[in-house]
């Protein structure tokens, strides 16, 4: 179940949820997290329709949890990264980021543009690390940002390297929506792209997500070759163009080879 912060009352949350303590916390956890500034108590009370009281235990206890800081200040309250780092996907004992650290280094170093490291977080896509370009302009994200999978180039290597029944899942549970007229918002039109994706080893984003900006992007896979992350180069339209595809779509294959070899050793 996904919390709408801003509809839901805490009246509302009791009568609709199995475990409410659990449910106004995701509620204030989301409504922290989606204000990269923070929020004071009185604005996440406004924005959860959750108490003062409840609000202030919540936000306590996830302070002393490690998972929001408390700024001196303003007061506000923002997300740390410890909610991130519980959700990288491990091979034993070794995290992703840091499995993924240097062929991420490498693929900037190839490509001069902006890298990131993204995994599938439910149905959208997180982007869990990223390394910034060498060009004066470049494409920049923001660790921690969600993104539609289907509308960029990790994504879609990420879905492209599920299995079919997998797939089947996870469009069954997504809404297909355009963003820009090139966003694959059919499933006909995003299961054609995907086996494209397949065939070449790489996705390809041809501003499908934010016009002005493409991608290439080719998965992480694990041991049972199941997709654990996805490693894309992001970069501004005219430095992209259809004649470098496949280049970049081959760098980012030798790059995400390199973290997989990394965090399998």
């Amino acid at each position: 179940m996904t919390i709408t912060a801003v509809h839901s009352t805490e009246a509302e949350i009791d009568a609709d949820v199995p475990a409410p303590t659990v449910a106004k916390t995701m509620a204030v956890i989301e409504a922290v997290g989606r204000k990269a500034g923070g929020l004071t108590q009185a604005e996440v009370v406004q924005q959860t329709g959750c108490s003062a009281n409840l609000v202030f235990r919540v936000l306590s206890t996830l302070v002393t949890l490690g998972y929001v800081n408390r700024l001196e200040e303003d007061r506000r309250y923002v997300l740390t990264s410890r909610l991130i780092e519980s959700c990288q996907p491990r091979s034993m004992d070794k995290s992703l980021v840091l499995s993924a650290h240097a062929a991420m280094q490498w693929l900037r170093d190839q490509s001069r543009e902006t890298v990131q490291l993204m995994i599938r977080a439910g149905n959208k896509g997180l982007v869990l690390e990223q390394v910034s370009g060498l060009e004066a302009v470049q494409v920049m994200g923001r660790v921690g940002m969600q993104i539609p999978l289907y509308s960029c180039a990790p994504g879609k290597a990420i879905l492209a390297a599920l299995s079919s029944a997998e797939l089947e899942r996870w469009l069954a549970a997504t809404e297909l929506k355009p963003f820009t007229e090139n966003t694959k918002a059919t499933r006909a039109a995003l299961w054609d792209d995907l086996a494209r994706t397949r065939q070449r080893g790489y996705a390809e984003d041809w501003e499908e997500g934010i016009e002005g900006i493409r991608c290439v992007a080719a998965p992480i896979v694990d041991a049972y070759q199941r997709p654990v992350g996805a490693l894309t180069v992001m970069s501004p339209t005219k430095r992209l163009p259809q004649k470098r595809f496949a280049e970049v779509g081959g760098w980012c294959i030798d790059a995400a080879a390199r973290a997989r070899r990394e965090l399998l050793s």
